[in-house]
């Protein structure tokens, strides 16, 4: 991923080189913004004060025959998430915006995963979105209604042995995130 031309990376850490990174990543061409640091709180504290935080929650949902849930939005692959309501809880949040996105029902919490950061720019902002991810486990249904005005235009379990060609064509949060939870699932069925 640092050798590629949709990507910028910067070794030095200051004011200047985030700016810099901020406005890197404006431009069209470039995906990918790679920051190599050795405090990683630092980075983060610092682009929390530059770019307005948004917190969102979502899951990795999973059947007991070790099948995912990806969701298709804007033509990529994903997994479901969204927005924190005022007042709502994390938990809460996840379990609703999976409904939401998928029509899914009957999904619990298993344990919480990870959490991943990505920005965007959206109405002339720099946003920073803080996503708080959760392992969830679901009996399989086979009926969704993908939320078609959040650019969501299919929801499909896919085996966890097939998640390699799914994560072709994503994010990288989500294949951290998917990397996690797979890891976990490895975990849970060999004890």
């Amino acid at each position: 991923m640092l050798h590629h031309e949709e990507t910028i990376f910067i070794d030095e850490f200051n004011q200047h080189t985030v700016k810099a990174m901020i406005h890197e990543m404006e431009l069209a061409k470039i995906k990918t913004g790679i920051f190599l640091h050795e405090d990683v709180d630092a980075v983060l504290k610092t682009f929390k004060k530059k770019l307005k935080l948004i917190v969102a929650a979502g899951g990795l949902v999973h059947t007991a025959e070790h099948e995912i849930l990806l969701i298709l939005r804007h033509g990529k692959w994903d997994l479901p998430k969204g927005k924190l309501d005022d007042k709502e809880s994390l938990e809460a949040c996840a379990i609703r915006e999976i409904a939401e996105e998928t029509g899914m029902k009957n999904h619990v919490i298993e344990k919480p995963l990870t959490i991943t950061y990505h920005t965007y720019h959206q109405d002339g902002k720099h946003i920073l979105k803080e996503s708080h991810w959760y392992l969830m486990k679901s009996k399989k249904q086979n009926v969704f209604t993908p939320q078609t005005e959040e650019g969501i235009s299919k929801c499909e379990w896919v085996p966890v042995e097939n998640m390699a060609t799914y994560m072709e064509n994503t994010h990288a949060s989500i294949i951290d995130v998917v990397n996690e939870g797979v890891k976990l699932l490895h975990e849970t069925k060999n004890t």
